[in-house]
């Protein structure tokens, strides 16, 4: 994998996205690190089907909004509110 720098990656970066459409893997550096890399989309498909083909990703079944799972219970009218809590504290001290 070829590693180039940000800055060689802003000022050319319609040729470095040319080589990547066409199947290379390049690797992005910042200060010498390498940072990210750039796969072709075909390239990253292939892994995710490969990973769900190994039993190593399990897709979801149907989509869920998270607030669906959860059940939220509303606060109770009689309890303390944090703030009063933290001025009863200061109060203390």
């Amino acid at each position: 994998m070829e590693e180039i720098g940000v800055r060689e990656l802003r000022q050319h970066a319609s040729r470095y996205l040319a080589r990547v459409e066409a199947g290379e893997v390049l690797g992005v550096t910042r200060n010498g690190r390498l940072v990210a890399c750039l796969v072709p989309v075909q390239a990253a498909t292939w892994t995710r089907e490969t990973l769900i083909g190994s039993g190593s990703l399990i897709p979801a079944r149907r989509p869920q909004n998270l607030f669906d799972t959860i059940a939220v219970t509303p606060a109770r009218a009689r309890t303390r509110t944090l703030t009063d809590i933290l001025m009863e504290m200061r109060n203390a001290q």
